[in-house]
């Protein structure tokens, strides 16, 4: 009873943060959801295709399950699944995202939470594994790149939240007086000394 209880609510978090991963390139231009807003180019829709390629993998391979989708050797990806090429539409990479959720959905409906599973770029003894791990592993990427897209959300337009349903109006002036007590806060904890 407690395994069921534990994968289901592993398997709904990561559903919750698929959903919120996909939610911040709403609205935006095809320029914003995919330029480089990092010193290292992290970007939008580059980290949907990247937590797509991630879980395609660890649901797939890991349990000799391949993805239906075509995957470069991890080995050869080379930081490819980190940003979209010209050639590469939103709706294609989404679309990737997407198809994988349901193969990824059809691993975990129809495992066992010790069922083994085999991570071979993974150092031994680890790679040897098992579901609940790896739903862990996967939650646990999905829910550190939604939040480098809500904080690149945040930096584009100001808009931040999980879900849309919750997403209250930007006041502006709040925000700024906000930042301004945090600011002060910082300059007086740590004064800038002249040298």
């Amino acid at each position: 009873m407690i395994d069921e209880f534990a994968k289901d609510n592993l398997h709904g978090r990561l559903r919750r943060d698929r959903k919120a991963l996909l939610w911040k390139l709403d609205g935006l231009s095809e320029y914003d959801a995919r330029r480089p807003l990092t010193a290292t180019g992290t970007n939008l829709i580059g980290l949907v295709k990247h937590v797509a390629t991630v879980e395609a993998r660890y649901f797939g391979e890991v349990f000799d399950r391949p993805s239906p989708e075509p995957l470069p050797r991890w080995q050869d990806s080379k930081g490819s699944d980190l940003w979209a090429t010209e050639d590469e539409t939103r709706d294609q990479i989404i679309g990737f995202y997407r198809r994988t959720w349901e193969h990824s959905d059809a691993t975990i409906n129809e495992l066992p939470l010790d069922a083994p599973g085999h991570v071979p770029w993974w150092p031994k003894p680890y790679a040897d594994t098992n579901l609940f791990a790896i739903m862990v592993h996967v939650l646990g990427e999905s829910i550190r790149h939604a939040g480098h897209a809500d904080i690149l959300r945040e930096g584009l337009d100001g808009r931040t939240g999980l879900r849309a349903e919750h997403e209250q109006p930007i006041d502006e002036e709040a925000r700024a007086a906000y930042c301004a007590k945090i600011e002060q806060a910082a300059r007086s904890a740590a004064p800038i000394k002249a040298y």
